[in-house]
C-alpha cells in the first residue's frame, strides 16, 4: 500500500472515530435533556422561577440526592444541577425531611468552592415539597460565627484585664483605711492607688476604642486629611515620655501628603506605635517617624532599635492583650490593646499595617493608606525634611505601651 493509500485510509478512520465521538456525545446530552425534561415535568410550576429571584442558595434535589435545580448562589458552595449532594451531613439532613410535614434544620460544613478551600459553616433547611423532590435552602454564617467567637473572646479577656485593677484598687482601699493613723502609709498607698485607679482609665479608654472599631458603624469624622497634621499630633503628644525615657524623637521623609479619613483615630494609632517604641527602646536611642508618598500610597514608618521581637511571635502582636513581654507591660501600665487598636483603625481606613523586626536590631511598624490628592490651595509638592524632636537623656522608660 502506497503512502497515499495510507493517508486515505488514516483520514477516514479519523473521521469514522470523530463521528462515532460526536454520536455519544449526542445521544448523552440527549439523555441528559430527556432526564431534565421529565424532572420538570414533575417539578412545582415556577420553582425555577422562583429559585432564580432568590439571592441565598437554594437547590432542589430529588430521591436519589441528584440537584435538579439550583439558584444562582448555589454555585458559590459547588452546588449544580445534574450533580449528587455533596457531603454525608447534608443527605442525612434530606433523609430526615422526607415525609414529615415540617422542615428539617441542621448545621454543618460544606466547602464553598474546590479543595483546597476550607469549608464553611452553614445552616441547612430542608423542607418536602413533593413526594420526589425536597427543597433546601443553604444559609453562610461562617463570618456570623467568627464574630460571635470574637466577642466572647473579647468579653472574657477584658473581664480577666479588668479584675488586676479592680482588685488592687479594693486592696489598697483597705490598707488606707487600716493605716489611718499613719500619714507616710496613707500617702504611699495613696500614690499606688492613683496610679492603679489611671491604669484603669487608661484601660478602660482603650476598650473603648477598640469596640468602636470593631462595630459595623462607619467612621463618621471623614475629611481630607495631612498626614503632617497626623505624625504631628501623635508626636508631641508623647513628646514628654519620651524625653522622660531618655529618648529622641526623629521625624523625616515627605511631606504635602493626604489621606481621608478620620484624623483623631489616625493620630492614635500612630501615637500607640510610637509610645510603643519609646517604650521598648533603651535610654540614648532613637525613634524615627518616616513618611513616604506614592502614586496611590501613603506609608508611615515608626523605627526603633530597641530589643526586637522573635519571628514567631510577630504574628501574635496584634492580638487583643497580647503582650510581649508581660513584665515591661505591667511596669509602663500597658494594656496589650494599642497595636490591635492600631490594626483595625488603619483597615478601617482601607489600609494595612506590617511589621519588620529582628531580636535586637529593633522593629519598624509600616502604615499604608490609600492617598488622595492635595485639597485645593494645599502644598502639593513633596520635600524631604529630618527634625529631631526631644533630647536622649539617660532614664529609666516610662510611658504607655500598646
Amino acid at each position: 500500500m502506497n503512502p497515499t493509500q495510507l493517508a486515505l485510509v488514516a483520514l477516514l478512520a479519523g473521521a469514522f472515530v470523530g463521528l462515532l465521538i460526536s454520536a455519544v456525545a449526542f445521544l448523552a446530552w440527549r439523555a441528559r435533556a430527556q432526564a431534565q425534561e421529565q424532572a420538570d415535568g414533575d417539578l412545582p410550576a415556577g420553582a425555577r422561577d422562583v429559585l432564580a429571584a432568590l439571592d441565598e442558595a437554594a437547590l432542589i434535589v430529588d430521591a436519589s440526592f441528584t440537584i435538579v435545580a439550583t439558584s444562582p448562589s448555589a454555585e458559590l458552595f459547588g452546588l449544580f444541577e445534574g450533580e449528587t449532594v455533596p457531603g454525608d451531613e447534608l443527605r442525612e439532613l434530606l433523609r430526615s425531611s422526607r415525609g414529615v410535614p415540617h422542615s428539617e434544620t441542621g448545621t454543618l460544613k460544606l466547602r464553598r468552592g474546590v479543595a483546597p478551600a476550607e469549608p464553611r459553616l452553614i445552616v441547612a433547611r430542608a423542607s418536602s415539597i413533593t413526594p420526589r423532590f425536597t427543597l433546601v435552602l443553604v444559609r453562610d454564617i461562617t463570618e456570623r460565627e467568627r464574630l460571635a467567637e470574637m466577642r466572647r473572646d473579647f468579653v472574657a479577656n477584658t473581664s480577666h484585664e479588668l479584675k488586676t485593677p479592680v482588685g488592687a484598687v479594693t486592696l489598697l482601699a483597705e490598707a488606707i483605711e487600716s493605716a489611718a493613723d499613719d500619714p507616710e502609709q496613707v500617702r504611699s498607698f495613696a500614690s499606688r492607688l492613683s496610679a492603679e485607679a489611671m491604669r484603669l482609665g487608661n484601660l478602660t479608654s482603650r476598650i473603648m476604642s477598640l469596640s468602636r472599631l470593631q462595630s459595623s458603624d462607619e467612621l463618621t469624622e471623614l475629611r481630607d486629611v495631612a498626614i503632617d497634621e497626623v505624625v504631628t499630633s501623635a508626636i508631641e503628644t508623647h513628646a514628654i515620655a519620651a524625653e522622660s525615657a531618655g529618648v529622641a524623637l526623629v521625624r523625616g521623609g515627605d511631606r504635602g501628603l493626604y489621606v481621608r479619613g478620620d484624623v483623631q483615630v489616625l493620630s492614635e494609632a500612630v501615637g500607640n506605635l510610637i509610645a510603643n517604641a519609646i517604650v521598648y527602646s533603651p535610654p540614648a536611642s532613637q525613634v524615627g517617624v518616616g513618611i513616604r508618598g506614592t502614586d496611590d500610597t501613603v506609608e508611615i514608618a515608626v523605627t526603633d532599635r530597641g530589643i526586637g521581637i522573635p519571628e514567631s511571635e510577630q504574628q501574635r502582636v496584634f492580638e487583643r492583650f497580647y503582650r510581649a513581654d508581660y513584665a515591661r507591660s505591667r511596669r509602663t501600665g500597658g494594656t496589650g490593646l494599642g497595636l490591635a487598636i492600631v490594626k483595625h483603625a488603619v483597615q478601617r481606613h482601607g489600609g494595612e499595617v506590617q511589621l519588620w523586626s529582628r531580636p535586637g536590631r529593633g522593629s519598624t511598624f509600616t502604615i499604608r493608606l490609600p492617598a488622595i490628592a492635595a485639597p485645593d490651595g494645599a502644598a502639593t509638592a513633596p520635600r524631604k525634611t529630618r527634625k529631631k524632636i526631644g533630647r536622649a537623656l539617660p532614664a529609666r522608660p516610662k510611658g504607655d505601651p500598646s
